[in-house]
């Protein structure tokens, strides 16, 4: 039975409602715009206008008080319009959308953001539109739905395309290439991210060339090319500097620490991943702080500093899960089911293997699919459980092999060999 107070409030519901459908529709129309006026004015008033989406140096996003009601106000404009879409009131539906979209992207809140650019979108035609479905793409993305990311890129690609929007065509092939890459299509990746490359030079942008070289790299590095991904990062890095991109410079130095850590240059590694982290730290690019303290951690693992690793790998799980960066946080886990297997803890190990696998799957990221399935392996191995080893290992190399990861297939296979080694049993790479 509901209690009394329940009850109250339900019927009072209900009158509410009665009481709004009773209203004619142009009557309600104008109450949410009486109500839109008033809920501006008690927040401090009207926002300012901001630079036009497919400006060239947007100027970063400015907080203003109306921002914790900007998805209200957006509403009731809507309800507003009912009918009369040609309304002096559309450009404030824009301007309170894309507030919405921006004061959520900077909260980190990524569904509400992706709903409002995608709103905000249908809304707007020509290069603005396309770099609203971008921004959308762009989270979708950053949250591990790569689906979504590669439809909401596709979609900005053509808005771009039937202006002739060059610059923008460019910024939105670097978006797919990444998910190419992350989703296995290497070749893919690599043709898209070259011609991404190829327009930003046509058109003299020299920040989003920097940007293109660096996505360019990681492709190499991601199939073994470790000369040409040394030297294309060094590129990005020179770019970024020369422009004065601090952002882009914090991800450049993190990225080539990673090719000094896999060519055994650990030192040279930690430094440059220590500078990289200042420098996310100053710009407050919170998501690249948790990406190069999970790459530090890594490091510090590889050197034998295990308390420290443990430490630093549960510092980046926070911040991956506070800006909800679920392709990190699978990441994170299955680095600290490394930290945990080297150190005897067999249970917690695999139980954060499964996390991250499942992860891996969600988002559809097939190369740490593959790297997890072979740690993985190798934990199974050292238990006595040799079938269930092979299973996972076979899986493991099959997703390396396919993709094209030649480095990190060398790397995995040397680990199960000294693993097979020391547990006496035949190598299971035999039979892979």
């Amino acid at each position: 039975m509901p209690s009394a107070e329940t009850a109250y409030l339900f019927r009072h519901a209900l009158l509410r409602d009665a009481a709004y459908e009773l209203q004619l529709p142009g009557d309600r129309a104008k109450l949410h715009e009486l109500a839109f006026h008033l809920i501006e004015q008690a927040f401090g008033g009207r926002a300012p206008e901001p630079p036009p989406l497919d400006a060239i140096d947007p100027l970063d996003f400015e907080p203003y008080p109306t921002d914790v009601v900007a998805f209200e106000l957006a509403e009731h404009v809507r309800q507003a319009l009912a009918g009369n879409p040609e309304h002096e009131l559309t450009a404030l539906q824009k301007l309170y959308l894309r507030r919405t979209a921006e004061h959520a992207e900077r909260e980190f809140r990524t569904g509400e953001a992706c709903t409002a650019w995608e709103s905000l979108a249908a809304l707007l035609d020509g290069a603005s539109k396309g770099e609203a479905q971008r921004r959308s793409g762009v989270l979708h993305a950053q949250g591990g739905q790569l689906r979504r990311a590669e439809a909401a890129f596709q979609s900005a690609l053509s808005a771009h395309r039937e202006v002739a929007d060059r610059r923008g065509e460019g910024i939105v092939l670097r978006g797919l290439a990444i998910v190419y890459s992350r989703t296995g299509r290497t070749e893919q990746a690599e043709r898209t991210v070259t011609q991404a490359l190829a327009i930003h030079r046509e058109v003299a942008d020299r920040r989003s060339e920097g940007i293109a070289l660096g996505n360019l790299a990681i492709v190499y590095q991601e199939t073994g090319r470790a000369e040409q991904t040394e030297r294309t990062y060094g590129q990005a890095l020179a770019i970024h500097r020369e422009v004065g991109d601090r952002r882009g410079e914090g991800i450049a130095l993190g990225n080539l620490a990673s090719v000094y850590r896999e060519t055994g240059r650990p030192e040279q590694a930690e430094r440059a991943y220590e500078q990289a982290l200042a420098i996310h730290r100053e710009v407050g690019n919170r998501r690249s702080e948790g990406i190069a303290l999970g790459s530090l951690a890594v490091v510090y693992q590889e050197t034998g500093r295990v308390e420290q690793a443990e430490h630093t790998h549960g510092q980046a799980l926070a911040i991956h899960r506070e800006v909800g960066n679920r392709h990190f946080e699978g990441i994170a886990l299955g680095n600290l089911a490394i930290v945990y297997q080297s150190t005897g803890w067999v249970e917690q190990a695999g139980h954060k293997y499964e996390q991250a696998l499942a992860i891996h799957r969600e988002v559809g990221d097939r190369h740490f699919e593959g790297l997890a399935l072979c740690d993985y392996a190798v934990l199974k191995v050292t238990t006595a459980q040799t079938q269930e080893a092979r299973e996972l290992f076979l899986q493991g190399t099959a997703i390396l092999r396919e993709l094209g990861a030649k480095a990190e297939l060398e790397r995995r296979t040397a680990a199960m060999r000294e693993s097979c080694a020391k547990a006496g049993i035949e190598p299971l790479d035999a039979q892979a």
